[in-house]
C-alpha cells in the first residue's frame, strides 16, 4: 500500500538505527547504504517463559497476553530521542559534507536553523528528486499539499505540473510499497518515513532553493539526491560508530544524554514482567556495537536479560520477505551463519529473517504457528510490511499523537516545534476547506496496527492484562489511539 524510501537511518530508524541496508542506484552503479549498525557480544541466557493458555482472540479488542511472542524496535520505540537536538545534529553533518566534499554553495546550507526551518520538517513526505518538489499525499494517492523547494505551491500549481494531483510513482508507492522500494522508482522519489529521515527534507528544500536562486528560476531538471545519499551513507557507516570517525557517532558518544532519553523505571520494570509470562524479542536495524551503547545508555548494563532473542542489524523490511542468515556476532562483529534451529535463547544474532525467527519461537514455545506482535515506530518497515505480509499483528508507536495532542489528555512534547508543522498541517489527517480525510499515514495506521501510542511508557503503566479497544479490521474507526485519539481527527 506504499513505499518508503529504504530504511536510511532509522537506526540511529531506521534508521537511527541502520535500518536495513538500501541500494540505490546512481548514475550507472548501484550504491549501498547502510543505516546503523551495532553489534553485541553474544551471550546465551538461560530463561524460562511460561505461556498461558490463549483463550479465543476478540479482534475488536487487544490485550498484550493474547500473543506468545512480543517483540520490539528500539530506536524511537524503546528507545527515545531527543528529536529536536538529534535534528540539529544531523542537519549540521549532512550540510558540512554537501558544503566540503560537494563543493554546495553555502548561502542557505550554513544558517542556524529557526522555527521556520524546524516548521517545515515533516515525517511522511516524499521528495520528487527531479522536479525538486516535496509532496504530502493522501492514502490513494492524490497530491494534497506540495512545495518547491521551500516555497509552498498553490493547488493551480500542483495540477498544472502533477495533471490530476497525481503522479505514476507515487500511484505506485500507494499501489505496492515493495514494488518500488528498490529499481526504476526508487530513483524518482523517497518517502522520509522517521526522525532520522526528517533533516533531509529541509536538506533538499534548501538545496533547490540554492540552485533556483543561482540559475535565476527553477531549472528543467535536479539531480542532487545521489550527492545527499553520498553524504547520508558516509554520516551512518556502521565501521565509524566503532572509529569514532565523522561528526555524528562521534558526537552521540560524547554527549548521550544530550541526544538520548534514558527509559523510566516503569518502562523496565514493565518489560520484565512481559518476559515472565511471554517470548519477548528485539529487532532492530542498528548495528550491535551501537546497539549495545545506545541500550546499556537508556536502559541499563543488563538490558539483554529483557530479551529471549535479540536481532541487530536486521535489514528491514527484507528481514520480513527475504530469507537472509542469521550471523553470530563476536566482538560486534558477525561471524558464521546459523542455521535458525541453532539459535539459541538468550542470544543475539545480525540479519536473519522472520521465517527462520518463528521457527524459533515454536520451538521455545511448543506451539505450531505462535501469535506474534511486533511494536515499532516506523510505518513501513514496523507496521505495514510485517503485518501485510507476515500477518504479524502490530502496534504504532507514534510520538505526534502526543505532540499535536489528544482528547481529554492534558500529556505535552518537548520537540513539538519539531514534530508539529503549520505549513503541512496533522500527521494524521489532510484538512482544507473542501476536504477532511486520513492522511496516507493515518490510513496506515488504522489498517496496520491494533494500537497507536505515542509512547511505550504509558502502556507500562498499565497491566498486563489490560483490555484496549483496537481499529476495526475495515479501517473505519479509531478506537486504536490510545490513551485517545488526535485532536486533529476528533471531528472526524
Amino acid at each position: 500500500m506504499i513505499r518508503t524510501w529504504h530504511p536510511l537511518y532509522k537506526s540511529v530508524r531506521s534508521c537511527l538505527s541502520v535500518q536495513c541496508i538500501s541500494w540505490h542506484k546512481t548514475s550507472n552503479k548501484l550504491k549501498r547504504f547502510a543505516y546503523f549498525w551495532p553489534p553485541v557480544n553474544l551471550r546465551y541466557y538461560s530463561t524460562t517463559v511460561t505461556i498461558t493458555p490463549l483463550t479465543r482472540v476478540n479482534m475488536n479488542v487487544f490485550k498484550f497476553l493474547d500473543y506468545d511472542c512480543i517483540g520490539f524496535d528500539l530506536d524511537n520505540t524503546i528507545l527515545r530521542y531527543n528529536v529536536t537536538n538529534m535534528v540539529h545534529l544531523m542537519y549540521e553533518t549532512l550540510a558540512n559534507y554537501l558544503i566540503t566534499e560537494k563543493g554546495y554553495d553555502p548561502h542557505y546550507l550554513s544558517r542556524p536553523l529557526e522555527d521556520k526551518d524546524l516548521d517545515f520538517i515533516q515525517k511522511g513526505l516524499v521528495l520528487d528528486f527531479e522536479r525538486g518538489n516535496l509532496l504530502r499525499i493522501n492514502a490513494d494517492g492524490i497530491i494534497q499539499r506540495a512545495c518547491h523547494g521551500t516555497k509552498l505551491l498553490s493547488i493551480e500549481k500542483i495540477k498544472e505540473i502533477y495533471p490530476g494531483q497525481r503522479w505514476d510513482a507515487t500511484d505506485d508507492f500507494c499501489n505496492d510499497m515493495l514494488s518500488t522500494w528498490n529499481g526504476p522508482v526508487s530513483m524518482k522519489m523517497r518517502s522520509l518515513l522517521d526522525y532520522f529521515d526528517v533533516p533531509s527534507s529541509l536538506i533538499f528544500a534548501k538545496l533547490i532553493d540554492t540552485l533556483d536562486k543561482i540559475q535565476g528560476g527553477p531549472l528543467n531538471g535536479y539531480n542532487i539526491w545521489p550527492d545527499m545519499l553520498d553524504g547520508l551513507i558516509e554520516m551512518f557507516d556502521r565501521d565509524h560508530f566503532e572509529l569514532d570517525r565523522g561528526h555524528f557517532f562521534p558526537s552521540l558518544k560524547k554527549n548521550p544524554d544530550k541526544y538520548m532519553h534514558k527509559c523510566t523505571a516503569k518502562t523496565i520494570t514493565w518489560l520484565q514482567k512481559l518476559k515472565k509470562h511471554r517470548i519477548t524479542f528485539l529487532i532492530t536495524g542498528s548495528n550491535a556495537d551501537f546497539v549495545d551503547f545506545i541500550a546499556s545508555y537508556a536502559i541499563g548494563e543488563e538490558w539483554k536479560s529483557l530479551f529471549d532473542i535479540i536481532i541487530c542489524y536486521a535489514k528491514k523490511p527484507a528481514f520480513f520477505t527475504e530469507n537472509r542468515p542469521f550471523l553470530q556476532v563476536t566482538n560486534y562483529r558477525e561471524n558464521d551463519i546459523v542455521e535458525s534451529k541453532n539459535l539459541k535463547q538468550g542470544g543475539l544474532y545480525s540479519q536473519g529473517n522472520w521465517k527462520g525467527l518463528v521457527e524459533f519461537f515454536e520451538y521455545v514455545s511448543g506451539k505450531q504457528n505462535p501469535r506474534c506482535l511486533y511494536v515499532g515506530d516506523n510505518l513501513i518497515q514496523d507496521i505495514y510490511v510485517p503485518n501485510s505480509h507476515v500477518q504479524c499483528d502490530t502496534v504504532a508507536v507514534v510520538e505526534e499523537q502526543m505532540s499535536e495532542g489528544m482528547m481529554h489528555q492534558r500529556l505535552s512534547h518537548l520537540d513539538e516545534k519539531v514534530l508539529n508543522s503549520t505549513l503541512w498541517g496533522s500527521y494524521f489527517c489532510l484538512k482544507d476547506s473542501k476536504t477532511n480525510m486520513d492522511s496516507l499515514w493515518g490510513y496506515i495506521i488504522k489498517k496496520h496496527s491494533k494500537l497507536c501510542i505515542p509512547e511505550i511508557d504509558l502502556i507500562a503503566q498499565e497491566p498486563l492484562d489490560k483490555s484496549y479497544l483496537s481499529f476495526s479490521e475495515d479501517g473505519k474507526k479509531y478506537d486504536g489511539y490510545y490513551p485517545a485519539v488526535p485532536l486533529s481527527i476528533s471531528a472526524f
